[in-house]
Order: C-alpha cells, then sequence, then structure tokens
C-alpha cells in the first residue's frame, strides 16, 4: 500500500512538473506560470452542456494554435469534449497570496460561483470555482472579456516535449485547426 501511494505522489508531482505554464506575457499574459495545476481528471463542471455542432467533434485529431502554456502552439492533439457556454478573460489574485495572474484564458460560465445563467460583463467581480491553477479556487477575479463559444478539453503532447497532458481546461474553436 505504501508503495502505490509513494508512486502516486510521485506522478502527481511529475505531472505539475510537466506541466508548467510557458512565460506569455508578451502575448498580454501575466501568469506565475509554475503553478498551473493540470488534472487529469475530466471531471465536467456542473451544468456544462455537450456542444450541439461543435466544429470539432470528441475523438477528433486536431492541431492546437493556444500558447496557454509551453509547448501548446502547434501541438497535436485529442478532442475529448466540446461544450456550449461562455467562456471568459479574467484577473484574478490567487487565493493563496500568489502575483495578480492578468488576462487568464480561459474561465468558463460554469466554474464562476453564483454565474448560473447570467452571463457577466467586464469588469464584474466574481468568485472562482475553476481549480487549473494552484490558487485559482475561490480567488476574487475581475472579468477582462467574455465570448460565447464552444470549449474544448483537449489531450495533447507538448512539441517542446514531455508527457501527453491529458484533459486540459479550455481551449476555444478558434485556437484549433483540423490535423
Amino acid at each position: 500500500m505504501g508503495k502505490k501511494i509513494a508512486m502516486l505522489i510521485f506522478a502527481v508531482m511529475l505531472v505539475f512538473a510537466l506541466s508548467a505554464c510557458s512565460d506569455s506575457a508578451d502575448k498580454g499574459h501575466n501568469m506565475d506560470h509554475s503553478s498551473m495545476n493540470h488534472t487529469s481528471s475530466g471531471e465536467i463542471p456542473e451544468g456544462l452542456k455537450t456542444a450541439q455542432h461543435p466544429a470539432y467533434k470528441p475523438g477528433s485529431g486536431v492541431i492546437l494554435k493556444a500558447d496557454h502554456m509551453k509547448g501548446m502552439n502547434g501541438a497535436k492533439a485529442t478532442v475529448k469534449g466540446a461544450y456550449d457556454t461562455t467562456a471568459y478573460v479574467l484577473n484574478y489574485t490567487p487565493s493563496n497570496g500568489g502575483k495578480k495572474v492578468k488576462n487568464h484564458k480561459w474561465v468558463i460560465k460554469e466554474e464562476i460561483k453564483d454565474a448560473k445563467n447570467k452571463d457577466l460583463s467586464p469588469g464584474a467581480k466574481v468568485t472562482l470555482k475553476a481549480d487549473h491553477m494552484k490558487g485559482m479556487k475561490g480567488a476574487e477575479a475581475e472579468i477582462v472579456s467574455s465570448e460565447k463559444t464552444v470549449v474544448y478539453m483537449v489531450d495533447y503532447t507538448p512539441v517542446s516535449g514531455g508527457k501527453e497532458v491529458k484533459n486540459h481546461k479550455w481551449v476555444t474553436e478558434d485556437e484549433l485547426s483540423a490535423k
């Protein structure tokens, strides 16, 4: 039993190490990229609806055009899920006291406390339920912009090398292209 727990802890630490964000400050992002906290659970937020007519269906092979993380732009990926929602760019101060994160892409409506069926306007103050990065869950945030779109959860192997990233949340249709 002890060996299994030790191996699990090692695997989790390895996932955190391999999924650290790249420095994208020149792209309008101001993130502490070492704090990316990916989970491979594939858990879908309550209330999120499967997209009726996504451009890329689950199982589709795609190329990523997003640069949320090091090695993401140009990576081959597989669509795990496609969902209709509102996606937000936001600024937030991590609940664990880290540096302010600016222009974080993407948090979806279902990951914002008390958002329910409301569309949130730029400047709205919200509390995050998302847990994409350390310190995100419970953080106070401000909406920068939003778009009604299809968001995708994807598995991909970074072009910079390393292990496959499972269930990355979220990329939008315009951040994908056909293989």
